[in-house]
């Protein structure tokens, strides 16, 4: 029997009330392929169910939660196949669904799927680039990058363009790693054939205050690490006059992302991580061969 072509990558934490349906809908798979569970130290008994499905994944099990994208860039050290698909735990994929997404991705580098709501209303195909940096979930092709939650990937391409940002936990290592692929001269296609049923948030909750950090602090850093540097730092001084002027304001939206505390933290970190993050700036230059403010100005326009 040949080698499959395919590691599909699922990364959990305390998701023992969907990960056996996720494992059950790969199994169902018609394209042979490697299942890789990452584990970010569950501790509500999800260990016990990967060891006890009869698909018997490979487990890499770490000792801490390091987020989706820590996760991913753990599963990226260990992966050997040609491919790496990355699948998450709250999402159902149809059993054509790899086979769709390998048979569509052609000469890209990457390709996203169709997610779809429990309901049957479309989620998103890919991620798009408003104009003011936000990765936002698209239902319509063509799309700037993938979303993170069901997407095919060229390892070989992944890992040379920096692979996945780590430190950012959870939240636009889809983006940012897109939008690597672009400056670097590769494409990104979307297979909406390719189908999942996803359950949305089921591990971050959004509109919690870790999904609005997560958020906020990202998109910065992704627009620090890859965007023009004037449209970065329009972002980093628009998002600091906003706090400042927050205590200020009548009718503030009642989010975490406009409380007063959340911004702080989010500037702070940024501020911590620029020495680290300007460096990576430089090192994702010595690889583009597509200018910034061309993928910007070909993406924000869409």
């Amino acid at each position: 029997m040949p080698e499959p072509n395919t590691t599909v990558v699922v990364v959990t934490w305390r998701g023992a009330g969907h990960i056996t349906a996720c494992l059950d809908s790969l199994a169902a798979q018609q394209r042979p392929h490697r299942t890789l569970v990452v584990d970010n130290a569950s501790d509500d008994g999800t260990a016990r169910l990967i060891a006890a499905h009869p698909s018997a994944p490979q487990v890499l099990r770490l000792s801490r939660n390091r987020g989706y994208a820590g996760a991913m860039a753990a599963a990226l050290s260990v992966v050997d196949t040609p491919l790496m698909a990355w699948l998450n735990d709250d999402a159902v994929a149809e059993p054509d669904w790899l086979a769709e997404l390998e048979d569509g991705l052609g000469t890209a580098a990457a390709a996203g799927a169709k997610l779809e709501r429990p309901d049957g209303t479309p989620q998103s195909v890919g991620v798009r680039l408003t104009a003011d940096g936000h990765g936002a979930d698209t239902v319509e092709a063509p799309a700037f990058g993938f979303c993170g939650g069901a997407a095919l990937l060229r390892t070989d391409v992944l890992r040379a363009v920096g692979g996945v940002p780590a430190s950012f936990f959870c939240y636009y290592e889809d983006t940012d790693t897109a939008w690597r692929l672009r400056l670097a001269g590769h494409e990104i296609t979307t297979v909406p054939s390719a189908r999942v049923i996803h359950r949305h948030g089921a591990s971050t909750r959004p509109g919690s205050k870790p999904f609005h950090l997560w958020n906020e602090r990202n998109r910065l850093l992704t627009l620090l690490r890859c965007a023009p540097a004037a449209v970065a730092m329009r972002e980093l001084a628009r998002f600091a006059a906003l706090t400042v002027l927050l205590p200020l304001r009548g009718n503030v939206p009642d989010a975490a992302n406009f409380r007063l505390p959340l911004r702080c933290r989010v500037l702070a970190e940024v501020v911590l991580r620029l020495p680290a993050t300007l460096r990576a700036r430089r090192r994702i230059g010595r690889r583009s061969t597509a200018g910034r403010g061309q993928i910007w100005r070909n993406w924000t326009s869409h």
